[in-house]
C-alpha cells in the first residue's frame, strides 16, 4: 500500500511503498521507537495494533521529555 508519512522531528513528507497493515509494522519498517513518536491519522492519536489504509496521511510527532 501506498502512505503519505510526515516526521515531525525532521520536517519531511514523504510517499512510501508499506506491505504491512499495523501502525507497528509502519513503525518497524521505518526503524522508529515506538517510544519516541505518537502517530496520528486525521488528527487522532493512534495504538500501535491501528489497522493502516491505502493513501492515508499518517504523521509521526516527537515524544519530548525532560526533567
Amino acid at each position: 500500500m501506498r502512505l503519505k508519512v510526515f516526521n515531525e522531528r525532521e520536517q519531511t513528507t514523504a510517499e512510501i511503498e508499506f506491505d504491512g497493515k499495523t501502525v507497528i509494522e509502519l513503525l518497524n519498517h521505518l526503524n522508529l521507537n515506538p517510544e519516541t513518536v505518537i502517530v496520528s491519522r486525521n488528527s487522532e492519536v493512534l495504538t500501535e495494533k491501528e489497522i493502516l489504509n491505502e493513501n492515508e496521511f499518517i504523521e509521526f510527532i516527537s515524544v519530548i521529555s525532560g526533567g
